[in-house]
């Protein structure tokens, strides 16, 4: 992958200014797991653990959506650094010896307390694998299996405590979801054995009833609501992937419906206007609730619907990707790639998180949060999903219409490269040509965006009909190198209508981008606008931005009684601390439900 336009402008940026200097700004990201036993201990989090594997996630996903051989290097000189860490029984956390994989710890905020060991294991496990992936390092992959190895010995079988008993178990029943991946990895049963166990204990109750774990496996089948699962909070999306790659590698219908359930009552129910999944740092069956949304758990939500893409074949998953992705992943660093957020609101103001979660900055490591080390991991994500092989086909699926090059593999093994030149989302004209190395006769299905009512599609200049929203549209042919595809999607104005807390407003979108009302784009302007004419809204170039800072996407509108308004694609508002708002009084706006083929909830503009 070789992307361009506003995604690669933020992948470069976050690379030069926090993926290269972040390890040397905050040294003890290593040096806690190298003192781990040193009195006096270091005083930790309870996730501690998770940062240096998260920010390697995240780094490495980075790496192989920009080929980028400074991040390379750097990332090398990481892990060589990192693996000495580990200890000779497989141990990667930083918790002294009598109280490793325990749940517990005596240096926890000042004072013993819990521990969330087995989920920085986890993290660790998806960094090594995930750098394994990108580059081909078999000692990052022996840290793994040395990883996967130490849970065995320590949890598979009939042994005491069980993993569920550690406690902080939609953070530490996450392993299973790894264990699944190294598996597939290496083919050691044991591995696969541990993860269905473990999600045999999502089950697990304590003797007066009580659950101790989230129920997912059972309560997605069952069809009930994420929200209403025992464990809602954000973390628990990631021991439920392991239902996805269970479901994938055993062909297990279960596991695949509950994972769907689950992830289309998050769609439904807790995904907002903007991409982002959480309130207050777990589910509350309301897309319109005010609490935080956190980096965190919209990262994980990213993670979630790549797995649910690849599980069901189905487009609105990745209409839901890219909303979230040119929204919130976007939208919660700074144009600058120096900082990122805890929280991206709705309506509101960014802030560093290292502003907002101050508390968990320490000696050496100031920067060093759970949500800063996890942020990269949202732009790196659209290598896992921009382009894909088909299996039933043998061709691929086109997911990402952003300007760059995308390379994929037919099932034969045959290479193809697709290089698209387009400005979207600022306009909806994509031009898409083929690079074969001989003419090869395959099956490209590209995504119709569910938004997307009037797509104009040609292939060599000629029209290609039965071109229908939320599909995708395959075109099975002999290509040849050079042959050009051009989409042009409609980029018509739409218009969500709020409910509950934002009854009597609404959010306005062009395409995919969500679009803010932004203080520092209005001059003297209100902090509430006056209601916008949905009607209105035009495009302007981007001559048209004088500052510093340019928007994505610049719109013009016009409020009803006829005074203009400028607003701006939702990832650039607030970006010099200006406050914004998404949620609008609008006019002319009529609502449209909830559907499973038009999660956006977009409808357009009525007389």
């Amino acid at each position: 992958m070789e992307p361009a336009g506003p995604l690669r402008a933020y992948l470069d940026a976050v690379t030069a200014d926090w993926l290269l200097p972040g390890p040397r700004a905050n040294p003890a990201i290593l040096a806690m797991f190298a003192d781990r036993d040193r009195q006096p201990y270091r005083d930790l989090l309870p996730w501690s653990g998770e940062f240096a594997g998260k920010f390697l996630t995240g780094a490495a996903q980075v790496y192989q959506a920009t080929s980028n051989p400074d991040l390379k290097r750097s990332l090398e000189a990481y892990v060589r650094e990192l693996l000495p860490l580990q200890d000779a029984d497989g141990y990667f956390g930083p918790f002294p010896k009598d109280h490793r994989l325990t749940g517990t710890a005596p240096n926890i905020q000042g004072k013993p307390g819990g521990t969330w060991d087995a989920w920085g294991h986890y993290h660790m496990m998806l960094g090594l694998m995930t750098w394994d992936d990108a580059v081909g390092d078999p000692d990052a992959l022996a840290a793994a299996v040395k990883i996967g190895d130490l849970l065995c010995d320590r949890f598979l079988g009939d042994k005491k405590p069980r993993l569920v008993d550690t406690g902080s178990t939609e953070m530490n029943l996450a392993p299973a979801h790894a264990l699944v991946l190294l598996y597939e990895k290496t083919r050691a049963k044991k591995y696969l054995d541990l993860a269905k166990q473990i999600v045999d204990e999502f089950a697990a109750t304590a003797p007066d009833g009580a659950p101790l774990a989230g129920d997912y496996l059972r309560r997605g089948l069952a069809g009930d609501e994420f929200f209403q699962t025992p464990k809602p909070r954000w973390e628990s999306l990631h021991p439920m992937q392991a239902l996805a790659a269970l479901g994938r590698i055993e062909n297990d219908a279960d596991r695949r419906k509950a994972y769907a359930n689950l992830w289309w009552s998050i769609a439904k129910l807790d995904r907002h206007n903007n991409g982002g999944f959480s309130s207050g740092e777990q589910a509350q069956g309301d897309p319109y609730h005010a609490g935080a949304i956190e980096t965190c758990c919209t990262i994980a939500w990213l993670a979630l619907s790549v797995d649910m893409l690849k599980q069901s074949g189905d487009p609105i998953a990745a209409d839901e990707l890219e909303l979230s992705t040119l929204n919130s992943a976007l939208g919660l660093f700074s144009p600058t790639g120096r900082w990122s957020t805890y929280n991206t609101p709705m309506d509101g103001v960014r802030q560093a998180n290292y502003h907002e979660i101050v508390f968990q900055s320490r000696p050496g490591s100031p920067e060093l949060n759970c949500c800063s080390v996890n942020a990269a991991r949202g732009l790196g994500l659209v290598s896992q999903w921009a382009l894909l092989s088909d299996d039933a086909t043998g061709g691929l699926v086109l997911n990402w219409y952003g300007a760059g090059d995308l390379i994929g593999r037919l099932g034969g093994g045959a290479r193809v490269g697709l290089e698209t030149e387009t400005d979207y989302p600022r306009s909806g004209r994509v031009r898409i040509k083929v690079d074969v190395d001989r003419p090869t006769k395959f099956a490209l299905a590209l995504r119709i965006p569910q938004w997307s009512t009037a797509t104009r599609l040609t292939v060599g200049g000629e029209a290609v009909a039965d071109v229908k929203p939320a599909t995708y549209r395959t075109i099975d042919r002999e290509w040849k190198d050079g042959d050009v595809i051009e989409l042009d999607l409609d980029m018509s104005p739409r218009v969500w209508v709020g409910e509950n807390g934002y009854a009597g407003r609404a959010s306005l979108y062009v395409g995919p981008t969500l679009l803010a009302y932004d203080a520092r784009l209005n001059e003297n302007g209100p902090d509430d606008p006056e209601p916008i004419d949905a009607r209105s809204l035009r495009i302007l170039p981007p001559s048209d931005w004088k500052g510093s800072q340019p928007p994505i996407v610049l719109v013009e509108a016009k409020t009803a009684d006829g005074k203009p308004v400028k607003l701006c694609d939702f990832a650039s508002a607030g970006a010099d601390g200006s406050r914004y708002r998404s949620w609008l009084r609008v006019e002319h706006a009529s609502a449209t439900p909830f559907s499973r083929e038009h999660s956006f909830r977009t409808g357009p503009p009525v007389e």
